[in-house]
């Protein structure tokens, strides 16, 4: 089932950014939460009833994965799924507590904007099992919280960015300048010097979350002033790159597909881990307040480098960038999680 929502407004209004601010305002009141809950869950039949509340259309990368996980499961007969799509962040507190009071086994979403009134709405209904994507931590007994980590695969990209250009310039277009996508990026442009010292990076927040003609824009700027790689953290960099002739480097989805020879490396992130998990821990009954930003990790399946194509990309630098990711899956080299803002260097 789905259930549409109009008046799709950006994740992030220009007052809502600084969400460890946000938190911080009701920090008390979430720690006498926690310290006062007590276990709540009983164990469920398969399939359990599970709804989502996304503010973007399922179309958009980030929310994608999490809709695809979803769908899988709901294939395999472990869940029933609807989900509401463009909900405003003034209606999202509405759409919680109405799945809530339907009876939704869990319900997942993403409320980096509206972390105060979505835990608000989770204290309500404790006997429902809440998998949030946040910045911030759990709260007991039945808010979980998600992240994605896919830094280490942005970690490689960079490293293929790094080889692949030519002018030594790189330009990143991000949606927000938040944790989620500093992180990312900052990976991403370590990679790129670990390999290639000399290269300069130019850094665009477009301020949206789906706005595909304006990061455009953002990539044509960039690629004016010399970039001929682009970090295409958001929908619409990889198309200025293909009319400019330059190259992208995909996140969150495998695009190469769709721009053959333009995007040679993406950093892929997947949900499956994560809400498979967060299904077995309501079926069994044991779901309770914990942070699933880890499973987003490579060791986990959460994340991984696409299929690099030696016809695109040369094979001495494959095969330096997957002696990388063995490192990394071995645990011989650790990527760092950087969430500070990505300046430019040029």
């Amino acid at each position: 089932m789905v259930v549409k929502s109009s008046g799709s407004v950006p994740l992030f209004s220009s007052g809502a950014i600084d969400r460890r601010q946000l938190l911080a305002l009701g920090a008390g009141a979430l720690v006498l939460s926690a310290l006062g809950a007590g276990e709540a869950f009983a164990a469920k039949e398969k399939p359990i009833k599970v709804a989502a509340i996304y503010t973007v259309p399922v179309e958009q990368q980030w929310v994608s994965r999490i809709h695809k996980a979803l769908k899988a499961a709901e294939a395999r007969g472990d869940i029933t799924y609807k989900f509401s799509e463009n909900v405003a962040n003034t209606d999202y507190e509405r759409v919680m507590r109405q799945y809530s009071q339907e009876g939704a086994d869990l319900v997942v979403g993403e409320i980096f904007a509206v972390e105060r009134p979505a835990r608000a709405v989770a204290k309500d209904y404790p006997n429902v099992a809440y998998l949030m994507g946040s910045s911030f931590g759990p709260i007991k007994p039945n808010l979980s919280v998600f992240d994605n980590f896919i830094h280490e695969p942005s970690f490689l990209t960079g490293m293929v960015a790094g080889k692949m250009t030519k002018s030594n310039i790189i330009g990143l277009v991000g949606g927000y300048a938040i944790p989620e996508v500093n992180r990312l990026m900052q990976a991403f442009m370590e990679g790129a010097q670990s390999v290639n010292p000399q290269v300069k990076f130019i850094v665009t927040f477009i301020n949206s979350w789906y706005d595909p003609p304006k990061a455009k824009e953002a990539a044509f700027a960039q690629i004016d002033k010399g970039a001929d790689v682009l970090y295409a953290e958001r929908f619409g960099v990889s198309d200025a790159a293909k009319e400019r002739g330059v190259k992208a480097i995909g996140n969150v989805i495998d695009t190469s597909a769709q721009y053959p020879g333009t995007v040679i490396a993406s950093a892929l992130w997947h949900m499956e881990p994560t809400i498979d998990r967060a299904i077995k821990a309501v079926v069994d009954g044991s779901f309770t307040a914990e942070d699933y930003g880890p499973f987003s990790f490579m060791a986990h399946g959460g994340a991984s480098l696409a299929p690099l194509d030696p016809k695109v990309v040369p094979p001495e630098v494959i095969e330096m960038v997957l002696l990388k990711e063995k490192e990394i899956k071995d645990g011989m080299f650790r990527v760092n999680v950087n969430d500070g803002e990505p300046k430019s260097t040029l």
